[in-house]
């Protein structure tokens, strides 16, 4: 049975198929991004109107966290289909919170460093440049360090495959000769036209 991925692949045209499969980490990647960056729009102006009307930079940074946490089940489950494992949530929680950070600067130069507040300018003008600096700025400079850092050191070790068994050590010059397993979930790579198959 074809799986959710290639169902929704199936509805592409044919020529950005390639592109796709060829970024597949990164399409993924950004579709979770897109998925947190609502979730943590609406709890930020949920928290901004109720307990928090005061506290925007506060309110911000709480959404971002509510909002990594989903994505990081999100992208260790599907983005990147990794193996979860003690040091990678270590180090996945120390990439998130430089990331939070990096998500709430331009917040803070806009509020307290530019003084786009009240009394200073009025609530619509506030609550534009709060949205303009935390939730777009801010995510899309966070959005680039985190799927850096997550592809650099987080989810550096793929998902064994079911009944696949344990990976047998390259020889040398067999990592040059042999090509890598399709991902699951993607059809294996096509053979050129006009190449003759390989011969038993």
């Amino acid at each position: 049975m074809p799986s959710p991925t290639q169902r929704a692949l199936a509805r592409v045209p044919v020529r950005l198929r390639p592109f796709l499969v060829r970024h597949r980490r990164l399409v993924k990647f950004l579709l979770v991004g897109g998925l947190c960056f609502v979730l943590t729009l609406v709890v930020d102006v949920q928290l901004k109107a109720t307990v928090l009307e005061h506290k925007p930079v506060v309110a911000l940074t709480v959404a971002t966290v509510i909002g990594t946490a989903v994505s990081y089940v999100l992208n260790r489950c599907w983005s990147f289909r990794a193996d979860g494992h003690r040091r990678e949530a270590l180090l996945f929680l120390l990439v998130s919170a430089v990331a939070i950070a990096v998500n709430d600067v331009p917040l803070v130069v806009s509020r307290y460093v530019l003084d786009l507040r009240e009394p200073f300018v009025g609530p619509v003008v506030q609550e534009a440049a709060d949205f303009l600096s935390g939730m777009v700025l801010g995510t899309f400079v966070a959005m680039l360090f985190r799927y850096w850092a997550m592809r650099r050191w987080v989810f550096t070790r793929p998902a064994a495959r079911p009944g696949a068994g344990p990976a047998a050590a390259p020889t040398a010059g067999s990592a040059l000769l042999r090509t890598p397993p399709p991902e699951p979930g993607y059809a294996a790579t096509e053979v050129p036209r006009g190449m003759p198959p390989d011969m038993p």
